[in-house]
């Protein structure tokens, strides 16, 4: 596994003088968001993740003619046609026997992209799949909204998959009646070009998805286990969303989780949507020994996933920083 985010690293702090200092300090203090990792213009989530799924490449010596699948897991993609993955699979330079899609999907999706990926290997004539989860939050939130903006960063990612014999299971939930909690109303095909502007930012009813996340996300965890016939003690590792620190922290009480077993990374990578479950891995997972993980997704749509997964001892992690300009420059 891979994950990349952009060099320039913005210091919430340094925002007192135009959000108010209050509001900062709210944000660091209970989001725990101190610094954020944003993209250059110019930059997509393609970008970050290429960069991660090519130096995966080249540490596993992985021939771009092996693999035979390409899964590009986003909300902000480079364009609403062609497919990104259609895109990165030129860039990587895969053989036109892989097959590459995207899935549309945000918080929950990195166990949602690895169920596809898992369950492609099962069905057999797939060989090694590359699962890329990438987004760019700081591309659609508003400058003005403090709540927003000082919360989210942006992250790529990349994870290598073969077939073996480990197994991994799953739980994928969704609650559509939810949608509005976290939406961009405009710039699609519902509303092509919103009279209000701010309809082509990211709208978050902040209570909203805190009362989904304390609702949810215990049974997910409760139900997971039991799935994977585990007991709490049996995980090495519950990876969650970075969504927030108060809520991950409170979550992890309320689930009876080992403090020491919840790691967190939020603070200098801020909330990069669902790849932030990658990027929490390649920083803090142990993979000196076969680990047991619990990867936890879950928010707009509203969707919540979880993947119970073994890590291979000597798996390959790597976390690296974004130098490079957009593919387009």
């Amino acid at each position: 596994m891979s994950t990349c985010v952009p060099a320039r690293q913005v210091d919430n702090l340094a925002e007192a003088d135009r959000y108010g200092a209050d509001e900062v300090r709210k944000v660091v203090s209970m989001a725990g968001v101190r610094a954020r990792h944003v993209v250059e213009d110019g930059v997509t989530s393609a970008d970050l993740c290429f960069q991660a799924a090519q130096g995966l490449l080249e540490r596993l010596q992985w021939s771009p003619d092996s693999v035979t699948g390409l899964i590009f897991v986003t909300q902000s993609p480079d364009y609403f046609l062609p497919s990104t993955a259609c895109l990165l699979h030129q860039r990587l330079g895969l053989s036109d026997g892989c097959a590459a899609f995207d899935i549309g999907m945000g918080c929950s999706g990195y166990p949602y992209g690895l169920y596809v990926a898992a369950t492609m290997l099962a069905g057999g004539g797939q060989r090694r799949i590359l699962m890329l989860h990438g987004e760019t939050p700081s591309r659609f939130t508003h400058p003005d909204d403090h709540a927003t903006t000082l919360l989210f960063g942006d992250a790529g990612s990349a994870t290598a998959l073969e077939a073996g014999e480990d197994e991994a299971s799953f739980c994928l939930h969704t609650d559509g009646s939810g949608h509005e909690g976290l939406i961009i109303r405009g710039g699609a095909f519902r509303d092509r070009n919103p009279q209000d502007p701010r309809h082509l930012a990211l709208e978050m009813d902040g209570a909203a998805i805190f009362n989904f996340t304390l609702k949810r996300v215990p049974p997910l965890v409760r139900d997971a286990l039991a799935l994977a016939g585990k007991a709490v003690e049996d995980v090495d590792q519950y990876v969650f969303h970075q969504s927030n620190r108060f809520i991950i922290r409170h979550l992890a009480k309320k689930c009876g989780l080992p403090e020491e077993k919840v790691p967190l990374t939020l603070e200098d990578t801020a909330n990069c949507g669902g790849p932030s479950v990658a990027v929490t891995l390649t920083r803090m997972a142990d993979a000196s020994r076969p680990t047991t993980l619990m990867l936890l997704g879950y928010g707009v749509g509203l969707s919540w996933a979880s993947a119970v997964v073994t890590l291979p001892a000597g798996a390959a992690l790597m976390h690296e920083l974004y130098e490079g300009q957009g593919a387009a420059a």
